[in-house]
């Protein structure tokens, strides 16, 4: 386990130093392209509530698919960082609901204002919407390592919710192999700014990568 949460740390270097390096003009491009791909996803499309986030730093930019999900009359549920790194949750109503959050130790995060729901929130929802670094043709998924999606995902197992998960990835972020640890999860989509691409369920709770959707 040792060797893979090493092999994770190396792989999170070369893909943030990766991110650092695209101009904000080529970030905003993409986080265009971006929701419009995801926006197709027969997921995002039937859902009635969506946990999303938003976007802070070089993240593949969110705040584009926010407002198509609302506009396409979706619920849209966005996190809000607890002390101990767990998430609570509140409505997005709009650009003008969010403010600036202060966490030490931390990035500045933009988060609702509206009132919190709890972090069971997370459970009704019909999908979820994961940031992350990088995704493998098994749909493993590599984060950033801090585990508060780490605890949004057992939250669910324990509840029994089985809302699609979807990662959202610049194009270079699908990769060959994430190194996996036991409380790993497998996602069912990714979206990247050029299409989209689905894992198909196999044994062991294991997916494999479904052919892209352009």
């Amino acid at each position: 386990m040792t060797e893979n949460r090493s092999a994770k740390s190396e792989l999170r270097r070369e893909l943030l130093a990766a991110r650092r390096a695209l101009s904000p003009g080529a970030a905003g491009t993409a986080a265009r392209a971006l929701a419009g791909k995801a926006l197709e996803l027969p997921e995002l499309a039937g859902a009635r509530t969506v946990a999303a986030y938003v976007s802070v730093g070089t993240e593949p930019g969110t705040r584009d698919l926010l407002d198509g999900l609302r506009r396409a009359g979706k619920q849209v549920l966005l996190p809000v960082l607890l002390p101990d790194n767990d998430l609570d949750w509140a409505a997005y109503e709009g650009p003008g609901s969010l403010v600036e959050a202060a966490h030490p130790g931390k990035m500045r995060l933009l988060e609702p204002a509206g009132p919190r729901l709890g972090p069971e929130a997370v459970t009704g929802a019909d999908a979820v919407l994961l940031p992350g670094l990088a995704v493998d043709g098994r749909g493993m998924r590599l984060g950033r390592g801090g585990g508060s999606y780490d605890r949004v995902l057992a939250r669910l197992e324990k509840a029994g919710a089985h809302p699609a998960l979807v990662v959202l990835l610049y194009d270079n972020e699908v990769v060959a192999r994430v190194p996996e640890e036991p409380h790993d999860h497998p996602v069912q989509a990714v979206a990247t700014p050029s299409g989209v691409r689905r894992f198909a369920a196999q044994r062991g709770g294991r997916r494999t990568l479904g052919p892209p959707a352009d």
